[in-house]
């Protein structure tokens, strides 16, 4: 049987290990996330530089001041059009990376759970006799913060929805407006 110094060195070793696992699954995903975000920011960077030549050079073509304005009017739809789906792929891979986040973190944090659980069980059956207030205190202490961790995720969680429905918010709102906005450009 072992001791409680050894149950203990083994949890801590297997703590660290699962923590290393958890940084590096983090980690990646996190850079996962960032890389999809810089992909879309050159995709739109590029386009716009190309759409920019290219609207540039109808511009210059206009033969009179009239068509040059009914040039901008036209071009000015397609652009919010792009504008709003910029922001809709950039929620979608926020809220993505944020979901891959959470899912990790949640399965870590119930497996650390279940492995605490499972470690003060194992110690406390070889605790001196008349420790067994002290055990149940400290498995007191741990429903506690476990509890107060599980509202902790719940509010975290709570927030970033609310975060992200504001996003999307925003963004059918931008889209509305730059819609209206298309239409008042060619009405004149």
């Amino acid at each position: 049987m072992s001791t409680v110094a050894e149950q203990f060195s083994a949890a801590t070793k297997a703590n660290f290990e699962a923590n290393l696992a958890l940084y590096t699954d983090f980690t990646t995903k996190a850079f996962a996330g960032v890389e999809k975000l810089i992909d879309l920011n050159l995709s739109a960077a590029k386009a716009s530089i190309e759409e920019s030549t290219a609207t540039t050079q109808k511009l210059f073509a206009a033969k009179n001041p009239q068509e040059f304005f009914t040039l901008s009017a036209a071009l000015a739809q397609p652009n919010a059009e792009k504008a709003v789906a910029y922001g809709r792929h950039f929620a979608g891979i926020t809220s993505s990376t944020q979901a891959e986040l959470a899912q990790v973190a949640e399965a870590q944090v119930a497996e650390t759970k279940r492995k605490i659980i499972e470690f003060v069980d194992q110690a406390s059956k070889n605790v001196p006799a008349g420790a067994e207030g002290a055990v149940a205190f400290f498995k007191s202490v741990l429903g506690n913060a476990n509890d107060g961790y599980e509202q902790l995720a719940k509010s975290t969680k709570q927030a970033v929805e609310t975060i992200e429905s504001n996003v999307n918010n925003a963004v059918d709102q931008l889209s509305q407006a730059a819609t209206k906005g298309s239409a008042h450009s060619a009405k004149k």
